[in-house]
Parts: structure tokens; C-alpha cells; sequence
């Protein structure tokens, strides 16, 4: 039930992101396609968002892949640190100027949240290697 919250939480960040992006391109242009070479902010933007939704689809395969590896007292810890983590990527990557604006630094997200990623990763060698160490879970 515990990895259901944080999976909710991050399929609703993705949600909102996706979402976002189909109202602002509702016709893929050339340019949207061709990432080497955006032609505009919006296509630029399509093409950070869909490398974005990528590592946040790593993320979430991570964060199970440890889970299935913890007791419940680890998969506690494991909670408590993903939602810091959450916390701290949100105020590291975005900010909002008033109640309609809402701003979030793709590249900052991607960047984080490949961090992350890794960080999940080793914690998944260590506890497939039977040396699992707690105190880093709640990272």
C-alpha cells in the first residue's frame, strides 16, 4: 500500500506533465520531431518533456524493483525517502509566481531524477548482494 502512495504521487506528476503537453501540442509539428534541432520553445520543450517522461519511467521501475527486495520496515524507510526526495526535486526544479504560474526546469527534473535513478539502482545491487544497509533507504 506504501509503494501504491509514492506511485500514485509520481503517476500524477506524470500526468500533469503529460497532460500539459497534449494541450500544448496538439499537432506534433516537424520540429517536435526532430529533437537535434527544435525549431521553437514549444518543440524544445516536447523534447525535454519526452526525455523527462523517460527517466521518470526508469524511476518507477527502480523503486519497485528495490521494493520487491525489502521487508516492511525497509519498504517504510524507502517511502519516507522517496517522498523527501519528491519534496526536494520539486523545490529544486520549479516554482510558481502566483496562483496561475507554474514553472518547472526540465532539464533540472531529468537531471534529478536520473540521479535518483541511480541511487535506486545501487541500492538494488546491494540488497540483491544480501547487504542491504537500511540507513540509506530513507535517503
Amino acid at each position: 500500500m506504501n509503494i501504491n502512495i509514492v506511485k500514485n504521487t509520481m503517476s500524477k506528476t506524470s500526468l500533469a506533465l503529460l497532460t500539459s503537453a497534449a494541450f500544448m501540442f496538439p499537432m506534433m509539428s516537424w520540429g517536435a520531431q526532430n529533437c537535434d534541432k527544435p525549431i521553437n520553445d514549444f518543440d524544445g520543450l516536447y523534447c525535454l518533456t519526452k526525455v523527462y517522461l523517460e527517466a521518470d519511467k526508469e524511476l518507477n521501475s527502480s523503486y519497485a524493483q528495490l521494493a520487491k527486495r525489502l521487508n516492511t520496515s525497509q519498504k517504510t524507510k524507502l517511502k519516507r525517502g522517496q517522498l523527501a526526495w519528491m519534496r526536494e526535486r520539486n523545490d529544486q526544479c520549479s516554482y510558481s509566481d502566483d496562483e496561475n504560474s507554474f514553472y518547472v526546469n526540465m532539464d533540472c527534473a531529468t537531471r534529478v531524477t536520473t540521479e535518483r535513478v541511480n541511487f535506486l539502482n545501487e541500492r538494488v545491487r546491494e540488497c540483491s548482494a544480501g547487504s542491504c544497509r537500511d540507513s540509506r533507504l530513507a535517503e
